[in-house]
C-alpha cells in the first residue's frame, strides 16, 4: 500500500486528500482544493519539476492523459517512479477511474463521497427540452468544447447539447463570428481554465443568454461531483435554461 503519493491533477489531488489525509506529499501549484492543503508544490501540470518529485520518494504519482504531457510522465518513469495515468472523458469513466486510483492505486477503501456522487447524478432530474449551447473555455483566441470531453458529457446529462460536439478536435479554435452564427440558444461560460465573469465574456454574445458556471464543478472529477448536478443546474436555470 502506498504511503507517499504525488498528484499532478488538481481533481485527483482533492480526491486523495479528502479520502486519506496525510497520504499526499506533493501536488502541483494549481492544486487549490481542499483549502489549506499543506504539501510540497512540484510545479505546474504542464511543467512538473521531475527532480523535486523524485526527491519526495513517492510510492505513486497520479497523472492524467489530457492534463499532463507524455514526455514529463516518461521522465518520471525513467527516474524509477510508479506513474498511474487516468483517462476521463465521460462521467461513468470518471467514477471508474476514481475508484481505480483510490482503491487499486492508493490501496484505500472506496470513500463514501464517491457513492454519494454516483447517487447525486443518478437522482439528478431528467432534462426536459435539450438546449443547444456553445461552451467557450478560452478567449484570445476563442476555444470551445469539441468532441469527446468530460465537461461535454456532464452538460449533456443536464440537457445541454454542445453545438461543437461533432467537431474533429476536442478543443477547437473557432472565430467569434462563427460562434455567434452557429445556432446556439445558450452560451455556457465556466470560470476555468479561462476565468469568464459577468464582465468578461457575455458581452461577446449579444442576444444570447449566458450561464456563468463553476469550472470546478464542470471539469473536475472528485468530491465536487457530489454537488455538481445541483450547482451547475442552478447556474443553468439562472440563465433561463
Amino acid at each position: 500500500m502506498p504511503r507517499r503519493v504525488v498528484s499532478l491533477v488538481p481533481s485527483l489531488t482533492e480526491a486523495v486528500a479528502v479520502t486519506a489525509p496525510g497520504l499526499l506529499v506533493g501536488a502541483t501549484d494549481w492544486c487549490d482544493h481542499p483549502a489549506g492543503l499543506d504539501v510540497t508544490r512540484v510545479g505546474g501540470t504542464k511543467n512538473p519539476e521531475v527532480a523535486r518529485i523524485a526527491a519526495l520518494a513517492p510510492d505513486l504519482v497520479l497523472a492524467n492523459e489530457e492534463e499532463n504531457r507524455a514526455p514529463d510522465l516518461a521522465a518520471l518513469r525513467a527516474a524509477g517512479l510508479r506513474v498511474m495515468v487516468t483517462e476521463v472523458r465521460t462521467l461513468p469513466q470518471a467514477f471508474a477511474e476514481l475508484e481505480r486510483v483510490l482503491v487499486d492505486g492508493c490501496g484505500l477503501s472506496a470513500p463514501a463521497w464517491l457513492a454519494d456522487a454516483r447517487d447525486a447524478w443518478r437522482d439528478a432530474p431528467a432534462p426536459k427540452t435539450p438546449l443547444r449551447a456553445v461552451v467557450p473555455v478560452w478567449r484570445r483566441p476563442w476555444m470551445v468544447l469539441g468532441r469527446d470531453t468530460f465537461a461535454g458529457d456532464v452538460l449533456a446529462r443536464l440537457g445541454i447539447v454542445n453545438v461543437h460536439a461533432g467537431h474533429t478536435e476536442r478543443y477547437p479554435r473557432v472565430p467569434l463570428d462563427e460562434l455567434n452564427a452557429c445556432g446556439a440558444e445558450l452560451v455556457v461560460l465556466p470560470d476555468e481554465p479561462y476565468r469568464f465573469t459577468a464582465g468578461d465574456g457575455p458581452e461577446s454574445f449579444p442576444g444570447l443568454p449566458c450561464a456563468l458556471v463553476s469550472g470546478r464543478h464542470l471539469t473536475w472529477y472528485g468530491p465536487s461531483l457530489t454537488q455538481a448536478p445541483r450547482v451547475l443546474g442552478a447556474a443553468l436555470r439562472a440563465a433561463g435554461r
